[in-house]
């Protein structure tokens, strides 16, 4: 994995003063260029009592935008012909977020993803599984969550092999097919959690195949792990103990802020914010900043979007921080606990229709 010359993975290297002196003065920045381009974002801040004259001592301190704005705003700090790719959020009901890249963002976004994952797959593409269903790349131009998901995953594996077929349903030969062929080496494995865990390790444990060799990449869908009483200690524990499967790291992050993801680290302890972004966990009733240990609501902090006003977002994802620069990496160690009551379910495998011969175990 890239890493500098203390042995520190790359893109998660600086400690939290380290981090929040860098990202300030960034932001700060990057909120300007939005009132300047964006007038319904302007609106909005002057509304809140943020305007162009305000400063900032602390991150805590910038305005965010509530996350559901992107459902109801046509939010781009572009001009309509610069907008080169639309991605939609994967709500399951009522409307979609709505997020515009230019091709400058649409690469940048690519460019720190690719920088992130590199800290756990290293710097060559290995061969692929994804469970999932290629039928999710039917349209490039306006993509589901999901499908920026996989699509942007691709890009770091070679040879894919899709376990499930157009209907969803799981194809077992196709697996059993590609372990013969790969599994004697390091290969990668994508999957959003439930599917992973419906589609992969169930049968993987029925049918005792050996998955030592691979390095899983998950995230989402842990509500419904959680309707099955699988818990995230859970489903590392038996990954491994069934399968050899021991390389394991979720990731959490969304459309609203592509590009950037928030990854665990190499001992499951919890999730880390990479160099340029943060989480601030804030008190739901006052919107203070809540201390380690204490959950409330996660706000988003990044510096990567660039042509949209994305980035200080309050999501509606409940969370804690559970410690400071004590980890295996620098910076804020955090768990997501869940969704906000009575939020809308968003998660992106949580859309994912379940074919007639998995319901019965729901």
């Amino acid at each position: 994995m890239p890493t500098d010359t203390l042995g520190v993975p790359e893109v998660f290297r600086l400690t939290q003063p380290a981090k929040e002196e860098r990202l300030l003065p960034e932001i700060v920045e990057r909120l300007a260029a939005h009132r300047a381009g964006c007038p319904p974002y302007r609106q909005i801040m002057d509304a809140i009592g943020h305007g162009a004259d305000r400063r900032y001592r602390r991150l805590e301190e910038l305005p965010w935008l509530p996350v559901r704005m992107f459902k109801t705003h046509a939010l781009k700090s572009i001009p309509d012909a610069a907008v080169f790719k639309t991605l939609t959020s994967s709500g399951t009901t009522g409307t979609p977020s709505r997020i515009f890249l230019d091709q400058h963002a649409a690469a940048a976004q690519s460019r720190m993803l690719s920088r992130t994952m590199q800290t756990v797959l290293g710097p060559h593409r290995l061969p692929m599984l994804l469970v999932d269903t290629r039928a999710i790349l039917a349209d490039r131009r306006t993509f589901s969550a999901r499908g920026a998901g996989v699509l942007g995953m691709m890009g770091f594996g070679r040879e894919h092999a899709w376990a499930l077929d157009a209907d969803g349903a799981v194809e077992p030969h196709t697996v059993e097919a590609f372990l013969h062929k790969h599994g004697d080496r390091p290969f990668l494995i994508f999957g959003f959690t439930f599917m992973v865990w419906l589609h992969l390790y169930e049968l993987a444990r029925d049918r005792g195949w050996d998955l030592s060799n691979g390095v899983l990449v998950h995230s989402g869908g842990w509500k419904k792990l959680q309707d099955r009483a699988v818990s995230p200690a859970e489903f590392r524990a038996r990954f491994t103990a069934d399968t050899g499967l021991r390389r394991i790291h979720n990731f959490y992050g969304m459309v609203e802020q592509i590009g950037t993801v928030f990854l665990e680290g190499p001992d499951g302890g919890g999730l880390y914010c990479p160099d340029f972004a943060d989480v601030i966990i804030r008190d739901p009733r006052t919107w203070a900043e809540q201390p380690a240990g204490t959950p409330g609501l996660i706000e988003l902090v990044s510096t990567l979007p660039t042509s949209y006003p994305g980035n200080v977002l309050l999501t509606e994802d409940l969370g804690v921080v559970h410690g400071v620069d004590d980890g295996a990496w620098p910076g804020k160690r955090f768990e997501v606990l869940g969704r906000l009551p009575r939020a809308e379910a968003r998660g992106c495998s949580d859309v994912y229709a379940v074919p007639a011969q998995g319901r019965a175990a729901l």
